[in-house]
C-alpha cells in the first residue's frame, strides 16, 4: 500500500492509477491530505472551508463503487480542491467576501457537476482575493494565503489559494479562475502549472462573475498531464452558458500522446523591456534556448499594442464588475445591514459593510466609466482597443505557432509590499492581461528558482482553441527540464 507521503506527493493521475491497482483507497488519500493540512495548513492558509465529514462520505462511496467494479471513471475517488468563487452544492460560496460570508450554494457549477460525474471529490474551498479582484490573495476577507516556497511572500492572486494548495501538497490539483492572469500569475509564484483556457471552452455557469467577457475557469496542477486531464473533465459545450463554444472539442490529454511538432515560438520584444527582474529575464531566456536545442525555431515578433493592455483591461474589467456586483444589495441574499432606515440606506450600508477596499475601488471606477457622458470616451474606446490587441496576436500567429513570454515581471513579492500602491499591484499582471482581452489560451509553467529559492514561471500563449498544441509544447519542455520536487515548508505541529 502507498504511504502517506506518496499519497500527498503523487500527481492526480498517479493517484488514479493507484486506486485502479488497489494500492490505496479514496479514503486513504483524503485522510493523508487531512494529515498534511493539519501539519502545514496554518503556515499556508489556503483553505477557507473543509468539510471533512462530507469528503470522507464521498470517498467511502467511491471506494464501494470500485469494489463493485462500477467506478465512474479512472479518476473516481481523486480529490479536487475548488476556488471559492465556483459553486459546489451545499458548500459555502463566499468569494472571500464579508458580503457572502454565510452564503451556501444551492447548486453545482457546471464544472463541479462534471467532476462529480467522473467520481472526483470536491475537496475544499480555496482562498482568493475578494471576488477574484487582486494579485496577492491579500484582498481576502480572511487571512491571506502564504507562498509555500517562502511564507513571508505572496502566493499571487486571485487564485492564490489554488496555486499554494497544489504547491504545498494540500491537494493533488485544483480549479481556479482567470480574469487577467489569476491562474497563471499565482502558478508562476508558487512553482506549479496553471492554464487559462480559450474564452468559451469551459462553462462559466456557476462561476460568480467578476468580468463576464474575461473570466475563465481553468486547472492548476503539478504536471502537464494532470492539467490536460483536468481540462478534459471540465470543458465542452454547456447550454447554460450563452458564451460556451458550441462545437465539439478535441481531447487535450489524448493529444499529449502525439509529438509536439517542434514548430516556431515567437518572442515578443515588448515583454522583455524595462521593469523585468534580471533573474526572470535570464530564466525565461534559458527556456527559449532550451526549445531551440529541442529543434524549435525561435523568432522575434512584435505585439505593438502591449502597452495599452493594462489601461484597457482596467476599464473593461471594472465596468463589468460594477454591473455584475450590483446584485449584492442586501435584499435577496448576502450581507444585510442592520437598522437601515429605508431601502436606499439598506442598499448603501449593506454594500459598504460587505465589500472590501479593493472591490469598492473597482466598482467605483467601473461605475464612472459607464456613466452618462463617459461611456464613449472610456468603455467604448477600450473595447475598440481590445479588438486591436487581439488583432496583434492573430497577426503574430500567422508567423508563429505559440508565443513565449515571462509570466510575471518579478518573482513572488513580500506580503504587504504592494498593498499600499494599487498601480504597482496591477502591474504584477502586465504579461497576462492581454491574453484575457484577446480570449486566447495560455499557461504558466515553472522554469527554475532564483538565488533566493523562489520559482520563476514562463508563459506560452496559443491560438484560440489550440490547447492541445500548447500543452504538447509544455510537455516537451517538462520532459527535459523537471522542476524541483517541492518547497521546503516549515512544519507547524
Amino acid at each position: 500500500m502507498m504511504e502517506a507521503p506518496e499519497l500527498t506527493n503523487g500527481t492526480a493521475l498517479c493517484l488514479g492509477r493507484a486506486l485502479h491497482e488497489g494500492t490505496t483507497s479514496a479514503v486513504g488519500i483524503c485522510e493523508a491530505l487531512f494529515t498534511r493540512i493539519d501539519v502545514v495548513g496554518d503556515t499556508i492558509d489556503a483553505y477557507l472551508h473543509l468539510d471533512r465529514e462530507r469528503i470522507l462520505a464521498e470517498a467511502e462511496a467511491s471506494d464501494r463503487r470500485r469494489q463493485e467494479g462500477k467506478a465512474l471513471s479512472p479518476l473516481d475517488g481523486v480529490p479536487v480542491a475548488i476556488k471559492d468563487n465556483i459553486a459546489s452544492k451545499g458548500e459555502p460560496l463566499t468569494c472571500a467576501s464579508r458580503s457572502l460570508a454565510s452564503f451556501v450554494s444551492p447548486y453545482d457549477a457546471t464544472v463541479t457537476e462534471r467532476l462529480r460525474k467522473a467520481g472526483c471529490i470536491p475537496f475544499g474551498r480555496l482562498n482568493l482575493d475578494e471576488f477574484a479582484m487582486g494579485s496577492s490573495t491579500e484582498n481576502s476577507s480572511r487571512p491571506p494565503t502564504r507562498n509555500p516556497w517562502d511564507p513571508s511572500r505572496a502566493p499571487g492572486g486571485s487564485s492564490g489559494g489554488s496555486a499554494a494548495a497544489v504547491a504545498a501538497r494540500l491537494c493533488p490539483w485544483a480549479l481556479g479562475s482567470d480574469t487577467g492572469g489569476s491562474i497563471r500569475q499565482p502558478a508562476a509564484f508558487c512553482g506549479v502549472i496553471g492554464l487559462k483556457p480559450t474564452y468559451g471552452r469551459v462553462s462559466r455557469y456557476g462561476l460568480v462573475a467578476f468580468a463576464s467577457s474575461l473570466d475563465q475557469i481553468g486547472p492548476v496542477g503539478r504536471s502537464v498531464s494532470d492539467v490536460a486531464t483536468l481540462l478534459d473533465l471540465i470543458d465542452g459545450h454547456d447550454p447554460l452558458d450563452s458564451t460556451s463554444w458550441p462545437e465539439e472539442l478535441r481531447s487535450v490529454s489524448a493529444a499529449l500522446r502525439e509529438p509536439a511538432g517542434k514548430g516556431t515560438l515567437g518572442i515578443p520584444a515588448e515583454y522583455y523591456g524595462e521593469g523585468i527582474d534580471p533573474e526572470v529575464r535570464e530564466k525565461v531566456s534559458s527556456v527559449a534556448e532550451a526549445y531551440r536545442k529541442m529543434g524549435y525555431r525561435i523568432r522575434e515578433i512584435s505585439l505593438p499594442r502591449t502597452h495599452l493592455a493594462v489601461p484597457t483591461y482596467y476599464i473593461v474589467a471594472t465596468a463589468e464588475a460594477s454591473s455584475n456586483l450590483a446584485r449584492f444589495d442586501g435584499v435577496r441574499y448576502g450581507h444585510r445591514a442592520e437598522a437601515a432606515g429605508n431601502a436606499v440606506e439598506l442598499y448603501f450600508r449593506s454594500r459598504g459593510e460587505g465589500f472590501g477596499p479593493e472591490v469598492k475601488r473597482r466598482v467605483i471606477l467601473g461605475s464612472y466609466v459607464l456613466s452618462s457622458g463617459y461611456y464613449d470616451a472610456y468603455y467604448k474606446r477600450a473595447q475598440q482597443v481590445r479588438t486591436l490587441i487581439r488583432d496583434d496576436f492573430l497577426k503574430a500567429f500567422e508567423e508563429v505557432d505559440a508565443i513565449l513570454t515571462p509570466t510575471t515581471p518579478t518573482p513572488a513579492f513580500a506580503l504587504g509590499e504592494k498593498t499600499g500602491d494599487p498601480l504597482s499591484m496591477y502591474l504584477a499582471d502586465i504579461f497576462t492581461i492581454a491574453v484575457n482581452l484577446a480570449g486566447l489560451p495560455a499557461l504558466s509553467m515553472p522554469c527554475g528558482l532564483t538565488k533566493e529559492g523562489l520559482p520563476v514561471g514562463f508563459q506560452l500563449i496559443g491560438r484560440p482553441f489550440a490547447e492541445d498544441r500548447l500543452l504538447r509544447n509544455a510537455a516537451a519542455y517538462e520532459k527535459c527540464h523537471p522542476f524541483p520536487d517541492q518547497p521546503d515548508l516549515p512544519v507547524t505541529a
